[in-house]
């Protein structure tokens, strides 16, 4: 499939931002299936080398390797993976369509016809609330007035004319629980959630993109109270200005996303959306205008506290002797949830090498962590580079004012 035009796009997309690790790395997901492993391993393995905890790059650089071949980088890619967040449950495989790119509408009308309609995504409760979150009180708080307070105090919000619909934007580095911050938000509610990726919008087929995303929404209006949650925001709404040649295709989907959350004929009320996005800067500006993600919240690496929390939540259940997390947690200073996530599955190695090394039972100790926590590099240092530049000279608006008092705050 050398002609797949949504592939041609993306890596048109990749050559203008070579740093876009979430392009990539769905561009390495349809390179392999699409039958081509050798060039999606070369593509997931370029991710990881920038973000070494990249959840997805890693299950596609486990499958590719293992499509090539080398099973024994596909297990150790695969053991990473399911550390960092494990598999969920199996689902059948996608039906894999036919290559032939449609010529004209009389084939396009043709294909949609014969093929089966628009599955209806799942939605469900998660059970995840911000009780569960240690830590990033402020994000708590934005949470609270954008979106708890109203949902909770219906007639007061109807007195205030608060409109119990919304657009939030959760941005900062990769790996710091903009995504467990999602579902807690849902879990508050009592809502519906639907995680939604780049894979569940994006299709080969002209106009199947945008039909894709409609039927998102309409699945939303019909399970209200829902939150949906746009993963990688970045690049499914990419700056229409920038979407040239190869990418030119995915400007009805930002079009398409516009037209959902505020156009004439939609009625989001009880949709929550959010979304999250490492790069806000690539975002369209439309999208970020009032009554679409016009709110926005910093979501940065996790303080003390919040530390000690991850830490405990990665080690429960596993045996341990007697910790100081507050320990460890004070020397992991500027580290990612991910980045804490790794340093528990290395002591837990550590621990598992030595006991069948001594054939005697060995906990998780201190050290373990110690020596784990000195070994594990902070994963969002690229990131840091990149957005200080922009909170330095590209903040006229005041959009990133959170993230330069954040960076001033450090430098001290």
């Amino acid at each position: 499939m050398t002609d797949d035009p949504v592939i041609q796009a993306l890596l048109g997309a990749l050559t203008a931002e070579p740093d876009n690790h979430a392009v990539r790395a769905h561009v390495a997901r349809l390179l392999l299936d699409a039958g081509r492993p050798d060039e999606a391993l070369d593509q997931a393995t370029t991710v990881l080398a920038a973000v070494p905890d990249h959840v997805d790059a890693l299950r596609v650089a486990s499958a590719a390797a293992r499509a090539v071949g080398d099973d024994a980088k596909a297990v150790s890619y695969g053991r990473l993976a399911d550390a960092l967040s494990p598999p969920p449950a199996s689902a059948p495989p996608a039906p894999i369509r036919a290559s032939a790119v449609p010529d004209t509408a009389d084939e396009i009308l043709q294909q949609w016809a014969d093929e089966e309609a628009v599955t209806e995504p799942p939605v469900g409760p998660t059970g995840v609330t911000l009780a569960d979150i240690g830590g990033l009180a402020e994000v708590k708080k934005r949470l609270e007035l954008s979106f708890l307070a109203p949902l909770r105090n219906p007639e007061l919000s109807l007195r205030f004319g608060k409109s119990l619909r919304g657009g939030l934007l959760l941005w900062g580095p990769p790996g710091c629980g903009k995504t467990l911050i999602a579902r807690a938000l849902a879990g508050e509610l009592g809502a519906n959630f639907y995680e939604i990726g780049l894979n569940d919008v994006l299709d080969m087929w002209i106009g199947s993109s945008e039909r894709n995303l409609h039927a998102i929404f309409d699945t939303a209006r019909r399970n209200r109270p829902c939150v949906l949650f746009f993963d990688e925001m970045d690049a499914l709404g990419q700056k229409r200005s920038n979407l040239r040649g190869g990418g030119s295709s995915l400007r009805g989907v930002v079009n398409q996303m516009l037209a959902e959350l505020d156009g004439a004929s939609t009625n989001n009320e009880g949709v929550f959306v959010l979304a999250a996005s490492n790069h806000p800067w690539d975002i369209d500006t439309a999208l970020l205008r009032p009554g679409r993600f016009d709110r926005s919240v910093l979501v940065l690496p996790p303080d003390a506290e919040a530390r000690e929390a991850i830490l405990r939540f990665h080690l429960r259940g596993r045996p341990t002797e007697r910790l100081d997390l507050g320990k460890i947690a004070k020397a992991t200073d500027g580290m990612s949830g991910a980045d804490l996530a790794l340093i528990c599955e290395q002591a837990t190695e550590n621990a598992l090498d030595e006991t069948m090394a001594s054939g005697r039972h060995s906990p998780i100790t201190q050290r373990h962590l110690q020596e784990a926590a000195r070994s594990v590099r902070p994963s969002i240092g690229e990131w840091m580079e990149t957005a200080r530049n922009y909170a330095l000279y590209g903040n006229d608006a005041g959009a990133y004012d959170e993230l330069a008092a954040y960076l001033k705050k450090r430098r001290r």
